[in-house]
């Protein structure tokens, strides 16, 4: 049984359900979860989170995600993407200028509203908004704000005379919740023709980047020889973002069963979530009681082994 996460470079063509699936049989164990799906034809990192390290998903959710790409103005699909069925096109007749296209991304960075798309996995009214799509069916898509720290070109624009497209690479670094595509989708939309996004890479997640990550065939590998705990990220490492606190035996003591303390029991006032740690082990994330503002109350809990009394 493995506590902790592992960084998986997630291959074009497997969904993330795939990944988890393998990840089960490699490992030998059923609790495992991922911390935020990837499309099929998306490749990048998945960080994919072990026994206790299940209750870390939402935390490292909300973690900033970087992606490289390439955006191609000019076509329209129905997926956003390079794999949907053309729905518009409109002949680019000249190149768009390189300073137009960079003011364009620049003044998309910072709190966005964006409207999913339809092949997406966002629900209304208790079904897919993808379920929707394959029916033939429109709804009203709910508007959702998105974080986008950075949107840079990253190549110089490649003009086709005899397609009348265009197309240059990007990075983006976003916050929770934002769909690359659309982003992309949008930003052709404010330089006046339709667009896709027409590659997409996940190149970090939850803290950790292409370089920390183990391909499927690797882990494999590792279980041949029996040593997949050197694939295995600790709960420590894993929220290294968050505050800390170091607790006496008596806190300790206090806090392994759940007891709801008063805000000021660790010796100072806790604003958001804080990882208590006891023997440098993580034993639980506390936060702010939500109907008692003197109070805070256990956010997750990590029962380790006994500790002597």
């Amino acid at each position: 049984m493995f506590d902790g996460i592992v960084p998986v470079w997630k291959e074009k063509g497997m969904t993330s359900h795939d990944v988890v699936f393998k990840m089960r049989k490699i490992f030998k164990m059923k609790k495992i979860g991922h911390t935020g799906t990837l499309d099929p034809e998306v490749d990048g990192i998945l960080v994919v989170c072990l026994g206790q390290g299940t209750k870390l998903v939402d935390i490292l959710m909300n973690g900033k995600k970087q992606y490289q790409g390439e955006i191609a103005v000019g076509i329209a699909t129905t997926t956003e993407d390079a794999h949907g069925e053309v729905i518009k096109v409109v002949e680019v007749q000249e190149p768009i200028p390189s300073s137009v296209i960079d003011d364009v991304m620049k003044d998309m960075e910072g709190e966005l509203a964006q409207v999913p798309p339809y092949y997406s996995a966002v629900k209304v009214k208790g079904k897919r908004l993808y379920e929707y799509a394959r029916a033939g069916q429109e709804v009203e898509r709910p508007k959702r704000r998105v974080q986008i720290e950075k949107f840079r070109r990253t190549s110089d624009p490649f003009y086709d005379p005899e397609q009348k497209i265009q197309k240059w690479n990007f990075e983006v670094e976003c916050g929770k919740g934002t769909y690359v595509r659309t982003l992309a989708v949008d930003c052709c939309v404010k330089l006046g023709y339709p667009g896709h996004m027409s590659q997409l890479t996940r190149t970090a997640s939850a803290g950790f980047n292409n370089k920390e990550a183990f391909t499927l065939r690797e882990l494999e590998q590792l279980a041949k020889a029996s040593n997949l705990n050197e694939a295995v990220i600790p709960l420590e490492k894993a929220i290294e973002g968050l505050p800390r606190i170091n607790l006496t035996k008596d806190q300790f003591q206090e806090i392994r069963h759940g007891a709801v303390v008063a805000n000021d029991y660790f010796n100072q006032k806790i604003s958001k979530a804080t990882a208590l740690f006891f023997e440098d082990k993580l034993r639980a994330i506390y936060d702010r009681h939500p109907s008692k503002d003197d109070k805070l109350k256990p956010y997750k809990m990590f029962p380790r082994e006994k500790v002597e009394k």
